[in-house]
């Protein structure tokens, strides 16, 4: 159930909805976007990008205020919620690592419902060569796995007001224009390609399994 929740729906530019601070109360959002578009970590150098093959692809660059690596958004091809919680609401924990795993209980049992299995990861960032230029190539405490496959990425924000959680999963996984992006040295597609768990569901049957689980 939604109960005690701000529901919203947002549509355009990623960067825009990025660079805005939430008011500090519980929100839950759906984001999508206009075109395609690549969004660095929050202290990812412009320099991970090749600027030339974005450019050719017609896919922006903006940034986020949280995560590491570089996330690609295609429109349709997604599920993103934006979750905001207050300081000193009974899910917020001081704990950063802890504090995301019931943002993976959620996305979990939604994806339970529409037949898709799936676990929490609760253990330590787990790094390679690439999950710092690729945020799916990696996996966070709080993300959920299909074997070692990522089928929900999560990342946080936080200020003494307010915890925002981002979270999101592929629809459609383009290992090979995400591997294009990546300035030289790049990844082989093929290393990316099985980082990533795609469910064939309906954005909208997602979006309504993470509303009725919503705590």
């Amino acid at each position: 159930m939604s109960a005690g929740w701000r529901l919203g729906y947002s549509h355009g530019d990623a960067g825009a909805f990025h660079s805005g601070d939430p008011a500090a109360q519980r929100s839950a959002t759906f984001h999508t976007v206009d075109r395609p578009t690549l969004v660095l970590g929050s202290a990812q150098p412009v320099t991970d990008v090749d600027q030339r093959v974005a450019g050719a692809l017609g896919v922006d660059v903006v940034r986020r205020r949280s995560g590491v690596g570089a996330v690609l958004l295609w429109p349709g091809e997604f599920v993103w919620l934006d979750l905001v919680l207050p300081a000193g609401d009974p899910l917020w924990l001081d704990d950063v690592g802890h504090a995301m795993q019931w943002v993976g209980d959620l996305w979990r049992a939604a994806l339970a419902d529409l037949g898709v299995a799936g676990h929490v990861h609760r253990g330590a960032l787990v790094a390679n060569d690439w999950s710092r230029q690729v945020c799916f190539a990696g996996t966070g405490t709080g993300e959920v796995l299909h074997g070692a496959a990522k089928l929900a990425g999560v990342s946080q924000r936080r200020t003494r007001s307010w915890a925002r959680f981002q979270s999101m999963c592929h629809l459609r996984w383009r290992p090979e224009i995400v591997a294009a992006l990546v300035a030289p040295p790049r990844p082989p597609a093929a290393v990316l390609a099985p980082a990533v768990h795609v469910m064939a569901v309906e954005p909208e049957a997602l979006q309504s399994a993470l509303i009725r689980h919503l705590p």
